[in-house]
């Protein structure tokens, strides 16, 4: 059962998220819910509003944790500034980028957070739509762009509202873990957009990986889709060892200053996580929790 606090975070998720789309109607329908149930919602009204269900769906969409969590805030690491620096230039100049790094380091983080601060840009986890079809709809789904009808008039659908909106930006995490088909798919919707819209394309080295071997075995597609995204993988942490562990030492200091309580040993939290933010977020949660 969603409790009221539940909800009411969900509502206060709703309202933040609203910022990025033109209208209600768009925004109920990336929301997945009617017209009439939105207004209600706007207006507060949540008993019997929703199912269990649809609500749950609503706070994963939106990222919304159903669990006490403690408070998070975003730190300015280089990883941070790199990718959200990048991601603004694509969406301004409706270019295409591919940045395959370590994983750990705050790439999800400052997608999910630029999308959430910016109009007409959304995340894609490729992990959870790794077909040509679920990929497309999920696009299309979080830009308000009805999916309910035939796979093809999805997609023209979505081509049609990427090409007349104003800078749209596509996010794809984890891209890696699509399947050949949805690669094809992107160097199509590539192409209808060309110069309409930016597609910001992420994944650990395995993404990297991946393409260059694709590329050298002369699969099909690969060489074009590796072509329209830049010719070139980005990267943020330095390819020297000593030099990477040092910028990842600092990236965890940074996120570890912000976010840990007065007098906490700030050091001692670096050095257990050994620079992985995750493990950060773990050493700092245990703090907080017996404080």
């Amino acid at each position: 059962m969603i409790t009221t606090g539940n909800k009411q975070r969900i509502l206060d998720a709703i309202a933040a998220n609203r910022k990025n789309y033109p209208s209600d109607a768009k925004h109920a329908s990336a929301l997945g819910i009617s017209a009439s149930v939105y207004n209600g919602l706007k207006k507060g009204q949540t008993e019997k509003a929703l199912s269990d269900a649809n609500w749950v769906n609503i706070a994963r969409k939106l990222d919304v944790n159903l669990r006490e969590t403690i408070e998070w805030k975003g730190a300015q690491t280089e990883t941070f500034k790199y990718i959200s620096l990048q991601m603004a230039a694509c969406q301004e100049r409706s270019l295409s980028v591919i940045l395959c790094d370590l994983p750990n380091i705050g790439k999800t983080y400052t997608a999910r957070w630029y999308v959430n601060e910016h109009r007409n840009a959304v995340y894609i986890d490729c992990s959870q739509v790794k077909t040509k079809r679920a990929l497309v709809k999920k696009i299309a789904q979080e830009f308000g762009v009805g999916v309910s009808g035939k796979y093809q008039d999805t997609y023209e659908d979505l081509v049609y509202y990427l090409r007349s909106m104003e800078r749209p930006l596509v996010v794809l995490d984890e891209a890696g873990d699509l399947q050949y088909e949805a690669f094809l798919e992107l160097k199509a919707l590539w192409n209808a957009t060309e110069m309409c819209c930016g597609w910001y394309m992420m994944g650990a080295d395995g993404l990297r990986v991946k393409i260059n071997r694709m590329v050298e075995h002369q699969k099909v597609g690969y060489a074009e889709i590796f072509s329209r995204y830049g010719g070139k993988y980005s990267r943020v942490t330095p390819d020297q060892d000593d030099d990477r562990r040092r910028f990842l030492m600092e990236q965890a200091r940074a996120v570890a200053t912000v976010n840990a309580l007065k007098g906490t040993d700030i050091g001692q939290i670096v050095r257990k996580s050994a620079g992985g933010l995750r493990r950060v977020y773990t050493e700092i949660e245990k703090i907080k929790r017996g404080a």
